[in-house]
């Protein structure tokens, strides 16, 4: 069973619907039982920062969700919401992530949000900063450098320890981290055709 986190965020209608379509039972709860006896936890979202988190701590889920042992995949806002901190509406968020989350500069040639197809990239010259692990993990298993995933977004999580894979829109940031049992995704795996899928299957598979 997958438990996907009920909170005020939006998007996780299709984030069921393409675990229905993997064939995978899930269910979505904010009831924190069930999500520290879930097999797997996903933490999806669109939406602002601030008042998600509003929403957590309300209910005391920020709790659970820092505490949880299995795995657990961020989607979108769900991935900046395991950061310190992000720039919008200047929140503190959970802290699974050392890194913070702040407002792409829009410039004349790009503008913001960075929404579309975007490749991932293990290129260690993107990965900078505080040594950067910079390889696949098993969520990436069958995931290639060239492979293009769907992004809609406005904040981007700064290049950290974490970050597994970038993406390069006005300047670099970490598409997908990992620390320990957490996984997370800038991009939206599940708008992502089938190399999301391969994602999707991989985090059921871990």
């Amino acid at each position: 069973m997958i438990a996907i986190v009920k909170y005020n965020a939006g998007n996780i209608g299709s984030v069921t619907n393409a675990l229905n379509r993997l064939g995978v039972e899930n269910m979505v709860t904010d009831n924190p039982d069930l999500l520290k006896t879930a097999n797997k936890v996903i933490f999806p979202g669109v939406g602002e920062a601030g008042t998600a988190m509003s929403y957590l701590r309300e209910r005391g889920l920020d709790q659970v969700l820092i505490n949880l042992k299995q795995p657990v995949l961020g989607i979108c806002l769900g991935m900046q919401l395991m950061c310190n901190h992000s720039e919008e509406g200047d929140t503190t968020c959970l802290g699974i992530f050392d890194t913070v989350v702040q407002l792409f500069p829009e410039t004349d040639a790009m503008k913001v949000p960075h929404m579309g197809w975007n490749s991932l990239s293990y290129d260690l010259g993107l990965l900078t900063l505080d040594k950067p692990q910079g390889h696949k993990s098993a969520l990436l298993a069958n995931i290639q450098p060239s492979d293009d995933v769907y992004y809609v977004h406005s904040y981007y999580a700064a290049i950290c320890g974490n970050t597994l894979a970038a993406c390069d829109y006005i300047l670099p940031f970490s598409s997908v981290l990992q620390k320990d049992n957490f996984y997370a995704t800038q991009f939206h795996p599940e708008k992502s055709a089938g190399i999301g899928e391969q994602i999707l299957r991989n985090f059921i598979e871990i």
